[in-house]
């Protein structure tokens, strides 16, 4: 300890004067490390005080909380006294390297365009596979078409009675399908603009929606628990995949084994197997409501976030992998990966956080502005899709509008700097 303290502080000579005197009043013996050449300082060798920068163990008093030495400790530097850690080698201990890894620097993302035309809180977003036009829908109960370049109004679509909650639109065929509180899931021929198919069955509202990639089937999952699979051409139910003990509220597929991945207000994630309609796994790391997953565009892995964490697994054998590093404390809603591994989470209280995927590492908070005339409450975002190149963010907010986002080209690592702490301990659960 002696030496790390010479090697420190060797180039500071004089100390202020109210370090010293509240050393000299604290009780016990002193067990203080002086400064080498310290003597010629500001505080005369006479009056007996130390010129001291380390605390010893035995000067930190026992009731700490009863105000310190002396009303208010003044030490430069407290010794590890009060921690439990062997004092004789913590100094001289071996530092092991994390072997967490290092997140690669990112430019932070900003808000360049807000695009307000719905008249109800805006609750999905689907892009064009020819990325030149985005579909969202409202609580308006209108469904509208913007161009992705310009922001511009192209085509509004009415038939739903109630919100527009499931937006999709197929890279196979010329269609794009949507779900709603109304019960209601239909098929909108782009061609004709205009609803040519209905799929009946679910009991309540239909929450969300999702294409398979590779055969024509429509999956979407409702309040009444219930992921129902649908042939696109005949409209006939091919599967009711039952299990869910409360509303499902996200569902993604994939090509693969497991073909669909529900989440639901149990607090559940279920892998089906499609060929039986059957449970395949189910996870139930969560402890809050799963109501936004996100599966990487090219890793076998998914992400799901809870109002208590976002988790990440693995896929096909669902193993938990980590959590994200930080809890962004607020109901998530949405949730969306780019190929980059840049992840947004975004929250029921405005909040927009960037995710480094490979790390977990939240490297940019961001908070949504409500425009003028909206409540400060009616900062909540819905709903968040990247556009086909994962160079712009879409989010659909509470306050009716929808806003893109982009990475700022004007950042630098200096300007805006990595903060990143490796975690301590690894939770494995």
């Amino acid at each position: 300890m002696n030496h790390k303290i010479n090697l420190e502080y060797q180039g500071i000579k004089s100390v202020p004067l109210q370090v010293s005197s509240a050393i000299k009043e604290a009780p016990g013996p002193s067990n203080i490390l002086a400064l080498p050449g310290s003597g010629d300082s500001s505080v005369s060798k006479k009056s007996g005080a130390q010129n001291a920068l380390v605390v010893g163990p035995s000067l930190q008093p026992k009731a700490q909380s009863d105000g310190g030495i002396s009303g208010k400790s003044t030490a430069l530097i407290t010794a590890p006294g009060s921690s439990e850690r062997n004092f004789s080698t913590s100094a001289i201990m071996e530092r092991i390297p994390s072997k967490w890894p290092r997140p690669v620097w990112r430019p932070p993302w900003k808000n360049y365009r807000v695009i307000s035309g719905h008249l109800g809180w805006v609750r999905s977003v689907a892009f064009d596979p020819s990325n030149l036009w985005f579909c969202t829908g409202s609580a308006d109960r209108t469904i509208k078409i913007w161009d992705v370049g310009s922001g511009r109004l192209k085509l509004t679509l009415t038939g739903h009675i109630e919100q527009v909650r499931g937006l999709a639109v197929s890279q196979r065929h010329t269609y794009m399908f949507s779900a709603g509180d109304d019960k209601m899931v239909k098929c909108w021929d782009l061609e004709q603009n205009k609803a040519v198919r209905s799929y009946h069955g679910h009991l309540s509202g239909v929450y969300c929606l999702a294409l398979h990639p590779t055969i024509d089937l429509l999956l979407t999952g409702g309040r009444d628990s219930v992921c129902r699979v649908w042939d696109i051409r005949t409209k006939v139910q091919v599967f009711a995949l039952s299990g869910h003990d409360n509303t499902v509220c996200s569902v993604f597929t994939r090509p693969t084994d497991p073909q669909v991945v529900t989440g639901s207000h149990d607090s559940t994630i279920k892998f089906w197997d499609l060929r039986y309609g059957k449970t395949m796994l189910t996870l139930t790391h969560h402890k809050k409501s799963v109501r936004a997953m996100a599966l990487h565009p090219t890793e076998h892995c998914f992400a799901s976030a809870s109002a208590d964490n976002i988790k990440k697994f693995n896929l096909p054998k669902g193993e938990f992998l980590h959590n994200m590093l930080s809890q962004q404390k607020t109901i998530i809603n949405a949730m969306a990966v780019n190929e980059d591994g840049v992840m947004a989470t975004g929250g029921d209280n405005g909040s927009l956080w960037f995710w480094d995927w490979k790390s977990g590492h939240n490297f940019q908070q961001a908070q949504t502005i409500v425009q003028p005339g909206s409540l400060d409450s009616e900062a909540g975002i819905y709903a968040a899709c990247y556009d086909i190149t994962g160079t712009r963010l879409v989010t659909c907010e509470a306050d009716k509008t929808i806003k893109m986002w982009k990475e700022d080209e004007d950042a630098t690592p200096e300007t805006h700097p990595l903060n990143f702490k490796p975690p301590k301990d690894i939770r494995r659960f």
